[in-house]
C-alpha cells in the first residue's frame, strides 16, 4: 500500500496563515520570567508556550498589518475626519453691491470694488473674486460710457455749426 504524498516543507519567507496548524519549528525565545513558581502570563499555557487561539490570533494580527498597512483601524477615543468642516466665512457685503452696481451705476462700482478689496485684506471674509468682477466690469462699464458721452459731444457739436448756413 502506498503512503499519502508528504506535504511540502513550508515557505519561510511567506507569512504564517492565521487558519494552519502551528508547524513544529524552532523553541520560542524564553520568557521574562525568571522565576519558575511564578504563575503564567495572560494568554501563556504552562511551560511559557502561548495557548494556541492566541497564537492564531497574534499571527493573523502580524499577517494583516504586513498585508494591508493602510488600513489600520484607529484607536478607542481617536477621531478620524475624513474632510474639513465646511466654513462659514460671510460674502462681504460691499464685493456684492460692487457687482451689482456695475451694472447700475458703474463710477460707483469701481469706488465700492476698492473699499470691498481693502477690508478683505484685513478681514478674512469671502468674496475676493466678486470684488474684482466687479471692479473689471465697472471700468469697462464706465470707459463705454465716457466714450458714448465723448460721441454725442461730438456729434451735438459739428450738428450745431451746419444748422444756420445756406
Amino acid at each position: 500500500m502506498s503512503q499519502p504524498p508528504s506535504p511540502d516543507p513550508p515557505d519561510p519567507d511567506r507569512p504564517a496563515s492565521p487558519w494552519e496548524q502551528p508547524a513544529a519549528g524552532p523553541e520560542p525565545p524564553p520568557s521574562h520570567r525568571t522565576d519558575p513558581n511564578q504563575p503564567p502570563e495572560h494568554g501563556a499555557a504552562q511551560g511559557g508556550q502561548p495557548q494556541w487561539g492566541q497564537q492564531q490570533w497574534e499571527q493573523q494580527q502580524q499577517w494583516e498589518q504586513q498585508q494591508q498597512p493602510w488600513a489600520q483601524q484607529p484607536q478607542w477615543g481617536q477621531q478620524h475626519q475624513l474632510y474639513d468642516s465646511p466654513r462659514s466665512s460671510a460674502t462681504n457685503v460691499l464685493a456684492v453691491l460692487c457687482l451689482v452696481f456695475a451694472f447700475v451705476f458703474a463710477p460707483a462700482g469701481i469706488v465700492l470694488g476698492h473699499l470691498a478689496r481693502r477690508q478683505l485684506r484685513t478681514s478674512g471674509e469671502s468674496g475676493g473674486q466678486l470684488a474684482t468682477a466687479g471692479l473689471i466690469l465697472s471700468y469697462i462699464f464706465t470707459a463705454l460710457g465716457l466714450l458714448a458721452c465723448c460721441g454725442w459731444a461730438v456729434l451735438a457739436a459739428v450738428g450745431g455749426n451746419d444748422s444756420g448756413t445756406y
